[in-house]
């Protein structure tokens, strides 16, 4: 596909950098003619310096051939006015924005998005997806990351393998005995930096990442066969009352009835506005760094803080103070700049939030042709976990898996067939309708959409 991105931040550049070694042909455009020196000389992809709102622009970026436009600048209203210019002058098919504003995400005003207005086909929002993404690690303690799929049926887990894990040294082929009923699937680790794929006589070992397919309903089961017997926390913190931290107090008090949530937020006028729109939530007034106000929050009943403000700086350093008061606590933060993330191990945080691997994934699984849909990155998206339909003209259906001539790089996962829930064996046969969860590696992507090609009959 011919695909122009506008915006060469740092989600700008991932998704360039991750679609260009999936052979689709991308130019970039910003303003910035230093971030786009950065993209010429480290991607295989076309830079141009200048403003994507401008027609002469996105002429020169070959706009009247382009399939997709995803405009990912800072600014939201410019993101919008690319899209109108994209549909109004080049008629580009597809067109993908990332705004922030809460108002302009207000569900009773989604009619400004249709053909006739505001032609956007798809809206990614940073701060609700990354709200969504933390709610679903608090509903899986022990899990690095929990993302659903095939209509939350099944789901992927992240889990970090601890010296107390039980599978440490056994070989995968000897799980289904240690575990019989547990319906799971190691797909592969994430060991020295690099992703495996593990093979029937590979072991698990410690400090290894696992990326572990299961069925929904046997979350605690397979948390705790590794090791994990953390418990829910009901006694939140959230530092930072800004849209991350208001969305996820708003989605916890609709799904955790037990839940008793804080939230500090510093600026006087954004406190009285959240608490206006929250139930049940206490919302204090004061700094995050303030001893005093973290008394007043009384942090020894808190089980889980997190450290949700616009400043990385502060959300670390409102980690080392829990670690301070308490070495008990859970505690995440969110962090925008990749070097921050190897300090986690020595300021003791559990876990460390990257708002641009959350953006990225949910405009990557938008990108992909054919009947996917769902995709999940691994490894900065070196790796992808990808939900699919397959379909009646798909050379998939009917063959065994040991007959389907995947390559090694592609690792089936588990099928929902109607209600049912398989995690497939060498004899598995596929059948029509089945919705196959699976890993792939990036270069494998275009064979796995033509597997699951829509049909042009």
């Amino acid at each position: 596909m011919n695909i122009i991105i506008c915006g060469a931040g740092r989600v700008g550049f991932t998704i360039a950098k991750l679609l260009s070694e999936q052979n689709h042909s991308i130019t970039v455009i910003d303003q910035s003619s230093e971030d786009i020196q950065k993209i010429n000389d480290s991607l295989d992809v076309k830079g141009i310096v200048g403003k994507a709102t401008y027609p002469s622009i996105l002429e020169k970026a070959d706009g009247a051939n382009t399939d997709m436009i995803i405009a990912v600048t800072k600014n939201d209203e410019i993101n919008m006015l690319i899209c109108q210019i994209a549909y109004t002058v080049f008629k580009i098919s597809k067109k993908i924005a990332r705004i922030r504003s809460q108002d302009y995400l207000n569900p009773k005003f989604s009619k400004v998005y249709s053909k006739e207005n505001l032609p956007i086909d798809v809206i990614i929002s940073p701060e609700l997806e990354i709200a969504k993404s933390i709610q679903r690690k608090l509903e899986a303690p022990g899990a690095l990351d929990n993302v659903p799929f095939a209509d939350n049926k099944i789901r992927l887990l992240e889990i970090n393998i601890e010296k107390n894990c039980p599978l440490i040294k056994i070989k995968l082929k000897d799980l289904t005995k240690k575990f019989p009923k547990l319906e799971a699937h190691i797909l592969g680790v994430i060991r020295n930096e690099k992703f495996i794929i593990l093979k029937k006589n590979d072991i698990i070992e410690e400090n290894d990442k696992a990326y572990v397919i299961i069925n929904s309903a046997q979350m605690q089961q397979t948390l705790t066969a590794f090791g994990h017997n953390e418990k829910i926390s009901n006694k939140l913190l959230i530092i930072g009352g800004g849209n991350i931290g208001f969305n996820l107090a708003k989605n916890i008090e609709k799904s955790f009835d037990d839940a008793r949530i804080k939230i500090i937020e510093k600026d006087k006028e954004r406190a009285e506005l959240i608490a206006k729109e929250l139930n049940n939530s206490i919302i204090i007034n004061g700094d995050g760094l303030d001893e005093d106000v973290l008394t007043e929050a009384n942090l020894n009943e808190v089980e889980t803080v997190l450290a949700l403000t616009n400043d990385d700086e502060d959300n670390l350093m409102v980690s080392v103070l829990v670690e301070k008061f308490s070495k008990e606590k859970r505690t995440m933060a969110l962090i925008n700049k990749p070097n921050y993330s190897l300090l986690q191990s020595s300021l003791k945080i559990n876990d460390l939030i990257d708002p641009r691997m959350n953006t990225v994934s949910s405009i990557l699984k938008h990108v992909h042709k054919g009947s996917i849909e769902n995709a999940y990155s691994i490894l900065n998206g070196e790796y992808e976990v990808i939900e699919a339909e397959i379909i009646e003209t798909s050379e998939l259906v009917n063959k065994e898996l040991k007959n389907s001539n995947l390559p090694e790089e592609i690792r089936i996962g588990a099928i929902l067939r109607k209600e049912e829930i398989i995690i497939p064996r060498s004899n598995f046969v596929f059948q029509k309708k089945d919705i196959v969860v699976f890993l792939a590696k990036i270069n494998q992507l275009p064979l796995v959409e033509n597997m699951f090609r829509i049909s042009s009959i």
